[in-house]
């Protein structure tokens, strides 16, 4: 019980720093897209700064976070591997449920830092739209991120990798590091409970580019499962 009061302030709390840190950084955030990342990065912090002593969830990133233009392709297992992706990588800008963006200040911030929006059930043609803008030019820089199950997957279930995530490596041409977590395990896809424990998300090794899709598409998936199950297992 005094483990779920604790979840409880602690949630409150976090999504209720959503406020005045957005206008805090607005006028930054309106100045550029540099300065919107500056504002995700600095509740990024905090929420990761709060986990320990309130909740005691210890975030750790291990691995090579990479800089420049590559494609991301995670584990998603709750808000905490993104939280954690964010604090890691320079620009980091994901590919998004639409829904999100009517959310208060966090679709707007989601937006100025380029992340692209996605209709639920229409993935293949919101894919075909950001390749188009992959192929103009339209794109804003950073580490574009994709969750290739493309919705968070509880610990020990399973969903099919979308082809999608092969369609736009693909079209970038660029290598893509895949991510594994185990953050699901403290901080749970659903509910107010949060876990203890030391909540991990691993870079991996690139996959270079070039690589027929099919061919990416079982590697990236043996690579990402495998190094989650791992994860998964090491905590006991």
């Amino acid at each position: 019980m005094f483990q779920w009061l604790r979840s409880l302030i602690f949630t409150i709390i976090v999504y209720g720093a959503m406020l005045p840190v957005g206008i805090i950084w607005l006028p930054a955030a309106l100045r550029s897209r540099a300065g919107a990342m500056r504002a995700a990065k600095a509740w990024c912090r905090f929420v990761l700064w709060l986990a320990p002593w309130l909740v005691g969830i210890r975030g750790e990133v291990r691995g090579t976070p990479p800089e420049g233009e590559v494609m991301i392709a995670a584990k998603h297992q709750s808000f905490l591997d993104i939280i954690l992706i964010i604090s890691a990588v320079p620009h980091g800008k994901f590919i998004m449920k639409r829904e999100l963006i009517r959310a208060p200040i966090l679709g707007w911030y989601a937006l100025r830092i380029g992340c692209v929006p996605v209709d639920r059930g229409r993935r293949g043609q919101a894919v075909r739209q950001m390749l188009a803008d992959v192929r103009e030019g339209r794109a804003d820089p950073g580490q574009l991120v994709i969750y290739p199950q493309g919705t968070r997957v509880p610990p020990g279930e399973y969903r099919p990798y979308k082809s999608g995530t092969g369609a736009l490596y693909a079209e970038l041409g660029q290598p893509c590091v895949p991510v594994a977590c185990n953050v699901g395990l403290f901080w749970p896809k659903k509910g107010v409970m949060k876990y203890p424990g030391r909540a991990v998300v691993e870079f991996l090794d690139p996959i270079p580019p070039g690589l027929p899709a099919p061919d990416f598409m079982a590697q990236v998936e043996a690579v990402i499962e495998g190094a989650s199950d791992r994860l998964m297992a090491g905590t006991g």
